[in-house]
């Protein structure tokens, strides 16, 4: 599981078969994580609180241990480009490790998410940048609680 999961963050496959520029390189190695720090954490978009670049996709993987939930808050200061149904820039929190787990929501606006806790150890979170309309993006902590 761990290494399906892992070749999907976008920096992961490429990093030695391709020369790109080390700019490039970088970016995309930051743009989404797999964290499962025992006392919980924070990630953002790229470049919070500054505008987050177009054209961007990071997929964050948080991982608690066995018999464990996660309680994920985002930070008031929040804003991704509003669209209907956040058809256009977006958050997708998925309640699993994967892209295809069952979906939470999907998020965008001014008005940040509400709570989000998972019912297993893993939370799947895709934020989504088209190539327009960029904002400050969001900043999230996360914890963990017994099952």
């Amino acid at each position: 599981v761990a290494s399906l999961i892992i070749l999907h963050l976008s920096g992961a496959t490429k990093k030695g078969t391709e020369k790109q520029t080390t700019s490039e390189t970088q970016k995309s190695v930051q743009c989404g994580t797999w964290t499962k720090h025992a006392e919980g954490g924070i990630f953002t978009s790229p470049n919070y609180p500054s505008k987050y670049p177009p054209d961007r996709e990071c997929i964050y993987i948080i991982e608690a241990a066995p018999r464990q939930c996660i309680e994920l808050y985002f930070d008031e200061k929040y804003s991704i480009e509003p669209s209907w149904e956040c058809k256009f820039d977006h958050i997708e929190v998925r309640d699993g490790p994967f892209g295809f787990s069952p979906i939470i929501g999907r998020f965008c606006g001014q008005q940040n998410p509400p709570v989000i806790k998972s019912s297993g150890r893993f939370l799947w979170i895709k934020f989504f940048a088209d190539g327009e309309l960029e904002s400050m993006g969001f900043s999230a902590r996360y914890n963990f609680t017994p099952e």
